[in-house]
């Protein structure tokens, strides 16, 4: 699929009317025919990585860092990171994810970081997506590790804006402003 959007940030609209994606931030990590899979990067839980690993292993993991709901979908763990050498897929350059338990393993034993883990995934079926997005229910932002693993919690706002400002920016003429704005 030549237009995927793999490696994309879906950002959620007023128009987006469905509870689990309100004012959401999603990274596509794959798109194609068959359809998009991706994970909600902003919506923290209230459990941190570390207490989640004591479910999955004996070994203890200190790291404070917040698990994620990836969205409404149920799957394994997702892991983004940064390690090539563990990685299940790549989610766009310098940024990899994993699903596998080994990999997983050997990415907490290694001590990666930067690092993000998932509870679940966004997943649309084929011509889904893009018909949520002709209709005005996301912006679709480029994305970077930095954005990925930002914990900022008005990253939605912020993209928002940005995206609008992008939109907005090549539309202003200066040479058509009045000198007086009262009469524009």
């Amino acid at each position: 699929m030549d237009d995927s959007l793999a490696g994309h940030l879906l950002i959620a609209t007023p128009a987006l009317n469905d509870p689990n994606f309100f004012r959401t931030v999603v990274l596509l990590l794959q798109h194609d025919g068959e359809g998009a899979m991706g994970v909600v990067i902003n919506r923290p839980l209230s459990k941190t990585i570390g207490e989640a690993w004591k479910q999955i292993s004996e070994k203890p993991y200190k790291n404070p860092s917040p698990l994620f709901d990836g969205g409404p979908c149920p799957s394994p763990l997702i892991v983004l990171h940064v390690r090539e050498n563990q990685a299940d897929g790549q989610a766009l350059p310098g940024l990899f994810f994993t699903m596998s338990s080994v990999a997983v393993t050997a990415l907490v034993e290694g001590e990666a970081t930067p690092i993000k883990f998932f509870v679940g995934n966004a997943g649309w079926s084929s011509g889904q997506l893009e018909k949520e997005i002709d209709q005005g229910a996301w912006l679709i932002a480029p994305a970077t590790p930095e954005l990925v693993f930002a914990s900022d919690e008005r990253q939605w706002l912020d993209l928002t804006r940005a995206v609008a400002r992008a939109r907005t920016v090549p539309d202003l003429n200066p040479k058509i402003i009045p000198p007086d704005p009262r009469v524009n």
